[in-house]
């Protein structure tokens, strides 16, 4: 399984390369942000970890771009900046998860491979579909007639978990419990940014405001 490094710190990208490397992934390294949106483009990686600062083009901008053009790549964020304006610019750019440095290698490589398993290939079933959006769960694609939506694997996640409940509130600790790996990290305001974006994404696809929070319970599909 491949993952991309986009890393300029030597000490640190030399590092992942031999500890990802001993957990069974072959890693390529880049060190500026164009560089490694040039890779990103080119190849083809389970999983890309991208770190913030970085020259030519920050970790933000080599993301968005990725975005921009559609693809969908899962992405961990790593920064050593810390607050939370910090990681919500990181995942409304379209990151998937986000670690500040420094940070515990098993840490790593455990966010990792739930990125790989949740983009990994489901088992089939008919799409969902909810007023005008469709979400394809065998290709995890969301789409809104032919136009897609790009959403982040953990945007796609509560989508799909609202709409298979749909007319019923869905709390926000349910939705950690079955969107995020290691629930102790995760936060009723980490919940808020995802849904949030998920909403301006819907909204800017036509779909409107499909998300109803139910204030002090947690989120519904009111379609």
């Amino acid at each position: 399984m491949r993952v991309l490094v986009v890393e300029d710190e030597p000490t640190l990208y030399e590092a992942l390369r031999t500890g990802l490397g001993a957990e069974g992934f072959t890693v390529d390294v880049r060190t500026d942000g164009l560089s490694g949106l040039d890779a990103a483009r080119t190849a083809e990686y389970a999983v890309i970890v991208l770190d913030v600062m970085l020259p030519g083009m920050n970790g933000y901008q080599v993301c968005r771009a990725l975005r921009g053009a559609q693809q969908d790549t899962p992405v961990l964020m790593l920064t050593a900046k810390r607050g939370e304006y910090d990681e919500v610019e990181g995942l409304e750019c379209g990151a998937d998860d986000y670690l500040t440095k420094p940070f515990s290698f098993p840490v790593l490589v455990a966010r990792i491979k739930a990125l790989v398993r949740r983009s990994a290939t489901v088992p089939n079933r008919d799409p969902l579909q909810v007023g005008d959006v469709e979400l394809d769960l065998f290709r995890r694609v969301c789409s809104v007639g032919d136009d897609r939506i790009m959403l982040t694997n953990k945007e796609f996640d509560i989508l799909a978990i609202l709409a298979d409940n749909r007319r019923r509130v869905v709390s926000k600790q349910l939705l950690i419990a079955h969107c995020w790996e290691d629930a102790v990290d995760a936060t009723a305001n980490l919940v808020e940014v995802h849904v949030s974006s998920l909403r301006r994404k819907l909204a800017g696809a036509g779909a409107g405001d499909m998300i109803e929070t139910v204030r002090g319970h947690g989120y519904r599909v009111c379609i």
